[in-house]
């Protein structure tokens, strides 16, 4: 499961929840993000590989917008 938390003006990600087996392995998309200051809208034109454990991310954010495919 990944939940992130983003500021509705500006789009920043504040935060992120990831529970699950490979979520080590995720959150370093996510401190990456934050580092570089990156929008939502950046991280859902970043291509996922599909099928992969890293389109929770893409996913978490779209659906923060109501945009997610897989729900």
């Amino acid at each position: 499961m990944v939940k992130i938390v983003i500021d509705a003006k500006y789009g920043a990600i504040l935060g992120c929840y990831i529970i699950g087996l490979e979520a080590t392995e995720l959150i370093v998309e996510i401190g990456i993000a934050q580092t570089l200051e990156t929008t939502y809208e950046e991280i859902l034109q970043t291509v996922h590989a599909h099928p992969t454990i890293s389109e929770t991310i893409m996913e978490a954010v779209a659906d923060a917008y109501g945009e997610a495919i897989h729900i």
